[in-house]
């Protein structure tokens, strides 16, 4: 039975708000199918504004696998601002898909891609919107199945209750089988409802059904035991790894804005995982092995990407993109193919120890220079051993100086602040780090028009990491470290004023620890925010610490625990994890035995290139590393006028 577009009624309400040609859709790239020559329809969301959602590269590559598919239909929607909120809602309009308007609630599927836990309260204004009952056991086979992806479901117990399924890892596969099991139910009449069909999902294995799992606690509050509570589900669901990048170059059609975005470039992931080892990278740990996009690949994806899209700018993205072990001829392949156009490179992410003169050149060939942004993460070389970032202060500098000397004015310098052992001396040993690199910025260059950010994030220990057991310092801890930085900064006025300043306090980062290493009993929490107005709290403008102080005071007591709890206490080896059922391919005694050496301030060398240090991915995943060299150049992919070949 075909669905209406909820268009005529949005209409009216456009002239109303502010940006409302973030809810029109129709971009270049946008996919319209029809609805009645679906058997399967999902609606995917980025649980952020259109601006932030829109250039998500995990929700483009899924949207376009799935409507590749004949049969199968994939739309998307993002939270909307409270404004047109209000009037959905004295309107009566429902949450709406962005390419036919069509309601969220009409979708076989609704795919929730989570980046940051601070998201949260925005799935629950879409669900709400949508008239989707907000706790899964209220819902029927009326309602779409509601599926948490992203990195912040690896840990999705805060929002069991809300969810009906979560996917761990990569999602290319993952989405075809999933489409796969609705479409056979589907085609069976649905046979046992509901239930069934998440049960069939749960039967895979790597897609995690918490109805189906029964959480036991001590009467200290710990869990005691996270068990199935039906003997034909698994007792630990395990992450999904797609291998050879190669057979999956998308997207190949990338979706291009009509209001202004956070990123709007074409973006080529050249290589998924990371094994630098960074003990607070999330991102790092749950994402390997390393798997490398061949140069070849990358050249015809960045070709046919532009061709399609027109953007004049080409992010290489990666974990660490400068790390792939054919950058050097795959930039200088790019920059030679576009040297007579207006397209410029960029590598968002670049490790202070893989930029050189080389990269530095081609990156700038065309006189066009992106913005550079290093991350030594830690102040001191003390904390870096501790946090296992192998950058030492003549490392930067020598980076720096190559930027500044080959055109670069402006660099960005991050760090984080509240890292497991951390004193006032490590986070003050930025701003010595910032004035050396203003000074020797000037002499290489002779000139004083040198500038570098300092930006500043507050640590946030993540699950399956090593700092998984780490407690929290607390925002007041956090705050006076940030005023003594600014002070040191400012201390030499000369220096100070070339150096800009950006800080994140304390008290988001306290919040995003209580989601982020939560369990069910956290579920409330969220709950109780969202009703008491909680939206968008990734926004500093929107975030309401004391909202979740309040919020956590009036739900958690009755569990036995508080805020503190969850975010400042540091656990013990023994105890289980909201998350130990969910496998990420890490082992836990690995990740315990790391932890211990951050302790002990002992470095970890990156195991692409020496010997296996058994953090036990590759043998329970059945992967392995995948890098080059594959000995290819990048060539011209066209032959330029008067070209000799």
């Amino acid at each position: 039975m075909s669905v209406a577009s909820v268009y005529p009624q949005l209409e009216a309400l456009l002239p109303r708000i502010s940006k409302p040609i973030q809810y029109v859709g129709g971009e270049l790239g946008a996919v319209v199918k029809e609805w009645d020559a679906a058997a399967v329809r999902w609606v995917l969301m980025y649980p952020d504004a259109y601006e932030v959602g829109l250039p998500n590269q995990g929700v483009q590559i899924l949207y376009e696998v799935l409507n590749e598919q004949p049969d199968v239909l994939a739309e998307r929607t993002y939270a909307v601002w409270p404004d047109l909120e209000a009037l959905m809602r004295e309107h009566g309009v429902p949450q709406f898909s962005v390419d036919a308007h069509r309601p969220v609630g009409a979708f076989d599927l609704f795919g929730i891609s989570f980046s940051t836990e601070l998201g949260y309260t925005n799935m629950l204004t879409a669900l709400d919107l949508a008239k989707i009952p907000l706790l899964s056991r209220d819902r029927d086979e009326t309602h779409p199945v509601v599926l948490a992806g992203g990195h912040a479901s690896f840990n999705p117990e805060p929002i069991a209750d809300f969810i009906d399924a979560a996917v761990l890892g990569d999602g290319e596969e993952a989405v075809l089988e999933i489409t796969a099991i609705v479409r056979e139910w589907k085609a069976e009449g649905c046979p046992g409802g509901r239930d069934e069909l998440l049960l069939r999902l749960a039967r895979t294995e790597s897609v995690y059904v918490p109805r189906f799992y029964d959480v036991d606690y001590l009467p200290d509050g710990r869990i005691q035991r996270v068990v199935p509570n039906r003997a034909d589900v698994p007792f630990r669901v395990h992450k999904r790894t797609t291998m050879n990048l190669d057979d999956w170059p998308y997207p190949k059609k990338p979706l291009v804005p009509l209001a202004e975005t956070v990123h709007e470039r074409y973006a080529v992931e050249i290589f998924r995982g990371c094994t630098r080892g960074c003990r607070f990278c999330q991102a790092g740990m749950i994402t390997r092995p390393v798997r490398e996009r061949s140069i070849t690949t990358v050249g015809q994806m960045v070709k046919e990407g532009l061709e399609f899209s027109g953007f004049t700018e080409v992010g290489l993205l990666s974990l660490s993109s400068a790390d792939h072990s054919e950058i050097g001829d795959m930039c200088s392949g790019l920059a030679q193919q576009y040297a007579d156009t207006n397209v410029s490179l960029s590598l968002p992410s670049t490790r202070v120890d893989a930029f050189n003169i080389e990269l530095a050149q081609e990156l700038s060939r065309n006189g066009r220079r992106t913005g550079l942004t290093f991350a030594p993460e830690g102040g001191s070389e003390r904390i870096r051993k501790v946090i296992n970032k192998m950058v030492s202060k003549e490392d930067l500098i020598r980076t720096v100086v190559t930027a500044y000397t080959n055109g670069w004015r402006q660099v960005k310098l991050y760090f984080m602040c509240g890292l497991p052992t951390e004193t006032d001396e490590d986070v003050l040993e930025i701003a010595d780090m910032a004035h050396e690199v203003i000074r020797a910025g000037r002499a290489a260059t002779g000139s004083k028009d040198i500038r570098c950010t300092v930006s500043i994030g507050g640590f946030v220990p993540k699950p399956h990491t090593p700092f998984q057991w780490a407690g929290m310092d607390t925002p007041e801890t956090i705050d006076h470290r940030l005023r003594l930085l600014k002070q040191a900064i400012n201390a030499d006025r000369s220096l100070g004023r070339a150096i800009g300043y950006r800080y994140h306090d304390g008290e988001p980062s306290l919040i995003e620890g209580l989601l982020s290493r939560g369990d069910r009993r956290v579920g409330a929490v969220i709950r109780k925010v969202w009703e008491n107005g909680g939206r968008f709290d990734g926004w500093s403008e929107h975030f309401s610490f004391a909202r979740w102080v309040d919020s956590a005071a009036e739900v958690l007591p009755q569990f036995g625990v508080d805020l503190d709890w969850f975010t400042t206490r540091e656990r013990e080896e023994a105890e289980v994890l909201p998350w130990d059922h969910l496998d990420s391919g890490l082992d836990k005694e690995w990740l315990w035995q790391d932890w211990q050496d951050a302790m002990s301030e002992y470095e970890q060398d990156d195991c692409r290139w020496t010997p296996c240090f058994d953090c036990g991915v590759c043998p329970s995943m059945d992967t392995e590393i995948q890098i080059g060299p594959t000995g290819k150049k990048l060539l011209p992919l066209t032959v330029k006028p008067g070209l000799k070949v």
